[in-house]
């Protein structure tokens, strides 16, 4: 297991990762597991303040955070090293699969939520896809939080004052949105446009900037107000001659 600071890597260098957890013998035993498979272990910590710290000096790439943590809640964490590092991406591993722990790891950035009681090839697949921001849940749970972005879609956002007119999306920006609202993962994006992974994430990247949202959960939001995630279409990017537009 590698332990030490890394900048973000690049597509030929291993995933960065770093475990938070408060019971040593867990937060070893993941860490080992995820080392043993290909990833980078960059930091671990086992309370809030601690992970704080250390994922801003380690900058992963993945955050593998349980909620339950002394000195400042694993919600907290996720927001905090969300904002400082804008890239990162939370998978948060827990023993809890109440509603309102899954709901609030969302809300606070998490890219996935996983519970305590996966198998070792369920966490490793877990990480990798978070890394390529696709969300995962437990079985049960995708569900759950589908249902509350569209709950969230429906109250009306806080009013602006002279609030400027919504950026335009190029046409396939806008194909790749109706997918993430649909909860399509990705790679099945990249799939059923005839593109490349990479180039799925770059469109969402594009479009979050053009956006000004931060991460996944605001992206879905949008798009559920503005219905899109209702609206036909085979998404076969038919409206262009450019598969990699």
């Amino acid at each position: 297991m590698t332990l030490g600071t890394a900048e973000h890597t690049g597509p030929d260098r291993p995933v960065t990762v770093m475990v938070v957890d408060d019971h040593p013998m867990w937060r070893d035993a993941v860490a080992r597991d995820l080392a043993e498979a290909g990833f980078e272990v960059v930091a671990t910590a086992g309370d809030g303040p601690e992970a704080i710290r250390r994922a801003r000096a380690a900058r992963p790439q993945v955050l593998v955070l349980d909620l339950n943590l002394p000195g400042a809640s694993g919600v907290q964490v996720c927001k905090e090293a969300i904002a400082h590092d804008g890239a990162l991406r939370v998978l948060v591993l827990s023993a809890s699969g109440e509603h309102t722990d899954v709901l609030e790891a969302v809300k606070s950035g998490a890219t996935g939520y996983l519970l305590k009681s996966a198998g070792r090839d369920e966490l490793v697949d877990a990480v990798r896809r978070t890394s390529a921001g696709d969300p995962v849940f437990t079985p049960g749970l995708a569900g759950l939080v589908l249902g509350e972005y569209r709950r969230l879609a429906t109250e009306p956002p806080p009013a602006q004052p002279d609030e400027p007119a919504a950026p335009r999306l190029t046409e396939r920006e806008t194909e790749v949105l109706r997918l993430v609202a649909k909860g399509l993962s990705y790679k099945q994006i990249a799939q059923r446009l005839v593109i490349s992974h990479r180039t799925v994430q770059n469109h969402v990247q594009n479009t979050l900037g053009k956006l000004q949202l931060h991460n996944r959960v605001e992206l879905v939001r949008y798009a559920i107000a503005r219905g899109l995630d209702d609206e036909d279409g085979d998404g076969d990017g038919s409206g262009g001659t450019g598969g990699n537009r």
